[in-house]
């Protein structure tokens, strides 16, 4: 099985490619950078866009892992949701199954919210809302790991120092989800 991961600092802390890897028994690739919106990916005049591109081209995947920029999904709606259609209709001329994975609200209380001036569960709800309108109208799967955030949070740090990337839990934590879908998905194509 060969993974493609498409996103940023939240997809590569923590070395969370090679956790699903270990999950999945999967060659796990990502193509990332840090800030990266899945826009930049549908763009081949830049570096990261003309690598994916060249990817879903040229090479043969069974998942895409899609993940939009932190906050993308409430700031920018319109790149995003454009940005999920784009590479969902890529994906799937390439014979793969898109999966999209919707990240976690800022830590509550967190400088970084505090400086968006939004309230913990508001950031939850409306990226939770926007991630799974864009699975829906794209047919994608979706690796639900900022419900599990929101859920675990008041049981465990999954943040680090910055309260906005994950720990390395918080990475366990989005690798486990991810794998979960693949392997679900894995058990119904049977």
């Amino acid at each position: 099985m060969r993974i493609l991961m498409l996103g940023n600092s939240f997809t590569f802390t923590n070395n969370m490619p090679q956790m699903l890897a270990g999950l999945t028994g999967a060659e796990v690739v990502h193509h990332t950078r840090g800030g990266a919106r899945l826009s930049e990916q549908l763009n081949p005049s830049t570096k990261l866009g003309s690598q994916t591109q060249a990817a879903l081209q040229k090479e043969k995947w069974d998942y895409v892992v899609l993940q939009e920029m932190s906050h993308g999904p409430i700031t920018a709606p319109k790149s995003f949701f454009s940005g999920v259609e784009g590479l969902c209709r890529q994906i799937r001329a390439n014979g793969a199954v898109p999966i999209l994975f919707a990240t976690w609200a800022y830590q509550r209380g967190g400088a970084k919210l505090t400086d968006k001036g939004w309230d913990y569960d508001e950031m939850a709800q409306k990226l939770s809302e926007a991630c799974h309108k864009a699975a829906r109208d794209n047919n994608a799967l979706i690796a639900d790991v900022g419900n599990r955030f929101y859920e675990l949070s008041h049981a465990q740090n999954l943040y680090a120092a910055d309260g906005v990337h994950p720990n390395e839990a918080g990475s366990h934590i989005a690798a486990e989800t991810i794998a979960a879908v693949i392997q679900q998905h894995e058990k119904e194509a049977q």
